[in-house]
């Protein structure tokens, strides 16, 4: 590419991202009618491919320098070609030594897991999924042959278990169910020393164990209730959108809901506990937080939603309906449907159907927010607090440094987090980093 259009790309996106903000900050101060029309996003097009030809030339060549400065990411610049070649960087696991390791294509994809360290990102053999435990000590690395628990990633083994075959408890008595869906899980989460695992899939939610799996979702009325709903000819199919789970660090509670239940909440000895009404349409996503002193639950409808708050000692025998007025509840976010979270001390940082990252306090104050674009699809972030990585659908995984000195001048948001670079996974080309 040659200077005019340098200088045209990165005057057009940093006079949009200043404009942007500007716009922002108005209307969550004045109101957004004191804001007045949202800046347009600046027509790009023309440019897209010398410009992500550039870098990626760049890239291959070995040159380190920092492109973002001369050459400013810009999501909205880059949604016609997205279209094409975007991908969803899924499950997403920082390591203490601050490589990354990312699942890309979503769950009903055929795809795998990228081990991303320093420039380099290479494909990990015969890994289908990845998961991680809530104390960081225990990896959960999934295969055709079953599912292998480590001590550290890659380290001791300390379990290992067979995928679920679909006939266990009630739906052995159904026979016939389709169960290829057993090697296509949405979470992984290995707990009590790794000798027990939460598997997430949208055809059940388990706990494995060495004497065998227990379904906690779908429960057995549901089951019934989905069977009655059957025409005669109807055959049965034990499939249930947006399933999620979470476990607690000091895996005492497991967090579980779909979009036919409520939030439900299981003890360790996974009786269930607590049944509490969502505050959206359909529940949608549930974390802990770092300290297990509070659980949120993420219920959502299109693409918004409303996320909630329980203290966990209030979780015993809680049983609330929809939009329940409770005062156990905290209302944390309302606008997000949410697909990732992280926490650290005093805060939950959420990732959006929108392409935003959310930041709030326990008792519902929101502390900042920033846009990477698409959906956003996995979030993990250091044991420190400091470094969080996020992938989203367009095929980003950014690796962001919390609490900088000052943000990038693209970076659209209110926060002082400084990106320190971005990978794009694409379709039929190779990973580059910008």
């Amino acid at each position: 590419m040659n200077a005019a259009q340098q200088a045209e790309w990165q005057q057009q996106v940093l006079a949009y991202s200043q404009a942007i903000n500007a716009y922002v900050d108005t209307g969550l101060r004045e109101g957004w009618d004191a804001a007045g029309k949202e800046p347009a996003v600046p027509e790009l097009q023309h440019l897209l491919q010398p410009v992500v030809e550039h870098v990626r030339a760049a890239f291959a060549a070995g040159n380190d320098r920092d492109l973002k400065a001369e050459l400013p990411i810009s999501h909205e610049a880059m949604i016609p070609l997205l279209e094409h070649v975007g991908c969803a960087v899924m499950q997403v696991l920082l390591l203490d030594d601050g490589s990354i390791l990312a699942r890309i294509g979503d769950w009903y994809q055929d795809g795998g897991v990228m081990h991303v360290r320093g420039r380099e990102a290479h494909w990990l053999e015969d890994i289908l999924f990845i998961g991680r435990s809530a104390d960081r000590r225990h990896y959960a690395a999934a295969s055709a042959a079953g599912i292998r628990v480590t001590e550290g990633w890659q380290g001791r083994e300390v379990a290992r278990f067979d995928w679920p075959t679909g006939q266990e408890g009630l739906l052995g008595e159904l026979g016939g169910s389709d169960v290829s869906w057993a090697q296509q899980p949405n979470q992984l989460i290995p707990f009590d020393e790794g000798q027990r695992l939460l598997l997430v899939s949208s055809h059940g939610i388990w706990v494995l164990a060495a004497s065998g799996a227990t379904r906690l979702l779908p429960t057995d009325a549901e089951i019934e209730e989905d069977r009655e709903d059957l025409d005669d000819d109807e055959a049965f199919d034990m499939r249930y959108d947006m399933p999620h789970g979470a476990v607690s660090p000091d895996n005492r509670w497991i967090a579980v809901g779909n979009q036919g239940s409520a939030h439900l909440v299981f003890d360790r000895d996974l009786n269930l506990v607590a049944s509490i009404g969502p505050h959206s349409e359909y529940p949608h996503f549930a974390c802990f937080s770092e300290d297990g002193r509070h659980v949120a639950f993420n219920a959502c409808h299109f693409y918004n939603g409303t996320t909630i708050g329980v203290a966990v000692a209030d979780l015993p025998g809680m049983d609330t309906d929809y939009y329940a007025d409770d005062p156990r509840q905290t209302v944390l976010q309302e606008g997000s449907r949410v697909y990732a979270t992280a926490c650290r001390p005093g805060e939950l940082i959420i990732g959006d159907a929108n392409g935003y990252l959310r930041a709030m306090g326990w008792d519902g104050q929101p502390h900042w927010f920033h846009h990477l674009g698409s959906t956003i699809s996995g979030m993990d972030i250091s044991a420190d607090g400091r470094t969080l990585v996020v992938g989203s659908h367009a095929g980003y995984l950014s690796i962001i440094q919390l609490d900088a000195e000052a943000a990038r001048p693209y970076q659209i948001g209110n926060a002082r987090h400084w990106e320190e670079k971005r990978w794009f996974f694409w379709q039929n080309t190779a990973p580059f980093c910008w």
